[in-house]
């Protein structure tokens, strides 16, 4: 196997706020460093994880330039939304941050037709030269990008190097990699699914639960290409509480995360609206599952 660009595991990075509600750049740097210090071969920022929705562009400018100055490992920016046109205008700029790549989302809202969503990625991947990441994320889109779509679009386009697909559709994930092989580096986008994306070719995650538990999800991956799955299985059910915690109906990604992270003692704040603010029961359930895994490791 080719050694995948961005590496085999990603945090997808929660962003900091301060009491006020405002950007805190220190604590974004911090945790920056400890991701990478736990085992995260590069950082997705400004993603769904990221709050991205909640930035303004300056926002996401200014922190794709503070993480990419604070560590040496790639990082992906999050410059996408439903309009194309302001996802083009910001992913043109974002090289400047000295980020390593692009994370491009389905535009959100309008969903358009696989015509639409591959025009839109199209422009985006025009616009820069940096290496794009897609992301298939349709329980947040309301669209999938279609196996074909996916397969057309790297076709077409040199820059177009990576799919995080967060769809759970493994039959579409093995089709789409089967077609491409070397051309397309394929991460699973969920967290409880990494072992069956694992065999179906990934070359690793995109993970929100590595905030806490990337020491065992880099392990994971580890065993799986080497070919140990009875070690994989083992830190797949060591993580499966972790995967369980990091969403819900009730608690959303990335409320979780956040109260995971406060737990460790980051003080990354809370979630902007619409997600709002955490509450005990959220945070006493933080501590114990990170308490629970720190446990493990003797």
């Amino acid at each position: 196997m080719v050694a995948p660009r961005f590496g085999q595991l990603l945090t997808a990075m929660v962003t900091p706020f301060d009491a006020a509600g405002a950007l805190d750049l220190d604590v974004a740097g911090d945790l920056a460093r400890f991701l990478v210090d736990q085992g995260s071969d590069a950082l997705v920022v400004g993603g769904s994880t990221g709050e991205g929705s909640s930035l303004s562009d300056e926002e996401r400018m200014t922190l794709f330039a503070a993480v990419a100055d604070a560590v040496s490992v790639p990082v992906l920016a999050g410059t996408t939304s439903s309009d194309t046109a302001r996802s083009v205008a910001l992913t043109s700029r974002v090289a400047a941050t000295g980020v390593a790549g692009v994370l491009a989302t389905t535009p959100a809202y309008a969903r358009p037709s696989q015509r639409g969503i591959a025009a839109h990625f199209s422009a985006v991947a025009e616009s820069t030269r940096l290496p794009v990441m897609l992301y298939d994320i349709p329980v947040r889109t309301g669209r999938k990008i279609a196996s074909s779509t996916t397969i057309d679009l790297v076709r077409a386009h040199g820059n177009i190097v990576a799919l995080k697909d967060a769809s759970a559709d493994i039959v579409a994930a093995a089709a789409t990699k089967s077609a491409l092989g070397e051309s397309l580096d394929l991460y699973s986008g969920d967290d409880a699914l990494i072992l069956a994306f694992l065999a179906v070719g990934a070359v690793g995650l995109v993970s929100v639960a590595a905030h806490w538990a990337a020491p065992e999800f880099a392990a994971l991956i580890r065993s799986a290409h080497a070919g140990d799955w009875t070690a994989a299985r083992a830190l797949n059910a060591r993580v499966a509480p972790s995967c369980m915690f990091e969403t819900s109906d009730m608690y959303p990604n990335p409320l979780p995360a956040k109260a995971a992270m406060r737990s460790l003692g980051f003080a990354v704040g809370q979630c902007r609206l619409p997600l709002g603010l955490s509450d005990d029961v959220l945070d006493q359930s933080a501590h114990e599952v990170v308490s629970a895994l720190v446990a493990t490791r003797g």
